[in-house]
Formats: C-alpha cells, sequence, structure tokens
C-alpha cells in the first residue's frame, strides 16, 4: 500500500477481476465505466480525482478501466466527491455480487437456498463455524504465500457465507468435525480459544447441531474425506465429497444417497451434541 502525499487516506489496493468470471468482468466494467463518465461529467481529471477520495491515481484507473474491484468505501467516498446524491454509492451493491470469487459465489448462493446441510470436515473447523481470525490464520498458512489483499477478501469471502445463519425460517444445520481439527493450535492459543468459545455459542443455536468425532474411535465411515450434502425445498438436493465422483457436486439421487447413508453412520459414530458441547468445553479448560 502507498500513502498520497497529500492526503491522510491509505491508498487500499482494490481486488483482481478474475479473468475466467464473465459476468463479474461485464459488471466490474460497467461499474468502472460509469465512474469514469461521472468524473469526466464533473470536469474532474483522474489524478485530481485521486487525491480528492484519498486513494492512488494508479488505482483509480484500474478500477474505471475495470481492472480492479472497487472497495465499498472506495465507492463512498467518490459518491461524496462527485455530490453524485448516492447513485455510485448504491454500485456498492452490483460490486456485492461479484466481490468474492465465482465458485465462492456459487456455494454461498446453495447454501441460500438449503432447507437442510449435512457437513463433515476432517481437515479443519468448517468454513461456516470459522471465526474471522481462524480464516484468517489459515489462509496465511497456504503456500505458496497468498498477497494480504488475497487474504482479506477470502475472510471476507467466508464471512459472508455466515448469513445462513440468519436466515428465517431458518435452515437445519449439522456439522461433525474429528477431534484433531479442534486440538490443533493453528494461529495461536488466543485464535483457538475464541474459536472453540464461536462453536459453544453457535451449538446453542435451536437449528444447529455440532458433533465431535473422538479420536479413539476405531469405526470411521469418513475416511474417504469430507461430505456436504444440501437439500432444497423442492426436494432436490446437490452432494460433494472427495470419496465420489472425485469431488465434483452430484445431483444424481444415487450418488446423493451415498453421501446420506455415509455421513449418517459418521454422525452416529461420533459424540452426540450434547456430549460434544462438553467435550468442547473441556477442551476449552485446557487451552
Amino acid at each position: 500500500m502507498s500513502v498520497d502525499a497529500g492526503t491522510d487516506q491509505v491508498d487500499e489496493p482494490g481486488w483482481e477481476v478474475d479473468p475466467d468470471d464473465d459476468w463479474a468482468l461485464a459488471v466490474i466494467a460497467t461499474v468502472g465505466r460509469q465512474l469514469r463518465l461521472r468524473r469526466e461529467a464533473a470536469g474532474m481529471r483522474a489524478p485530481d480525482f485521486a487525491v480528492a477520495i484519498g486513494y492512488g491515481e494508479d488505482l483509480v484507473y484500474k478500477v474505471e478501466g475495470g481492472r480492479r474491484i472497487p472497495r465499498p468505501e472506495y465507492l463512498d467516498r467518490a459518491d461524496e466527491v462527485l455530490a453524485a446524491g448516492g447513485i455510485v454509492a448504491a454500485m456498492k451493491e452490483d460490486v456485492k455480487k461479484v466481490r468474492y470469487p465465482k465458485k465462492v459465489r456459487d456455494l454461498a448462493q446453495m447454501e441460500a437456498r438449503a432447507v437442510e446441510l449435512q457437513l463433515y470436515d476432517p481437515v479443519n473447523v468448517h468454513g461456516l463455524l470459522q471465526t474471522p481470525e481462524y480464516a484468517r490464520a489459515l489462509l496465511r498458512m497456504r503456500r505458496p504465500r497468498y498477497p494480504e489483499d488475497e487474504i482479506e477478501r477470502g475472510v471476507a469471502a467466508r464471512t459472508s457465507r455466515k448469513a445462513v445463519f440468519e436466515r428465517d425460517p431458518a435452515p437445519e444445520l449439522g456439522f461433525v468435525q474429528d477431534e484433531w481439527t479442534l486440538r490443533r493450535r493453528l494461529g495461536g492459543t488466543e485464535v483457538v480459544r475464541r474459536q472453540l468459545e464461536h462453536l459453544l455459542m453457535l451449538g446453542q443455536l435451536p437449528n444447529v447441531e455440532i458433533q465431535v468425532m473422538p479420536m479413539d474411535r476405531e469405526e470411521h465411515a469418513g475416511v474417504d474425506g469430507g461430505i456436504e450434502v444440501l437439500k432444497f425445498e423442492d426436494g432436490t438436493a446437490v452432494g460433494r465429497s472427495p470419496g465420489v465422483a472425485n469431488g465434483r457436486p452430484v445431483t444424481d439421487l444415487r450418488q446423493v444417497r451415498i453421501l446420506e447413508l455415509r455421513y449418517g453412520i459418521i454422525r452416529a459414530q461420533a459424540l452426540t451434541p450434547r456430549e460434544s458441547a462438553a467435550f468442547i468445553e473441556q477442551l476449552l479448560g485446557e487451552t
């Protein structure tokens, strides 16, 4: 990041547009073009506009050229400087729809329609259960390393999916976590403590069940990897697991039933939700 000499505002980098995401490219190109037209109509050169809004001139050109996704703060400031009366700021709704990678948007859209979610993650705390601090710690551990702005974009994407907990009517959410995913100190003790506290809080919601699969179990139906099964109001469902169709989403009834069967056995082998809450409290006391 750079600081413009004529302003106290930090030049926050925008987000790169996925070159394979045609819809996002079209939306951001339209937003950029509207920003440029309004700036020119106001009689402002790009360098002067950059100084006025407190962002770098290079970023202004990238946003107007449809090569960067503007952050909400950028659009708010542009609206003020251009005296647009909220018209530019309203573009945040369009940008919001494409600010996350396409695969994340697709998943979030399915989660938003699902009436039941059955989720098992044997590697980490499931994304829907992660605190921002835990998600950030995981993303920083990726190799090769992600740029910091890409990490923050990933954290924001995971956080946005948590709207599923606030839906009305609320969907039924079932999670199974392997014990070892809760015992690892990823991100440090304080990050883990807040994550465990967050699990206990979510587990108290009437539509959420969190179960722990103990490490001492001699039988475990989840050895083929994680499982996701999303069921919809019209009776259809979509599932995904590394052990079925090479991890691609499936809607075929037979394949979805295989995943449901496997998930049901995993739940039966795991601790009950009440036992799991007591177990997490014990881990929290040891952390």
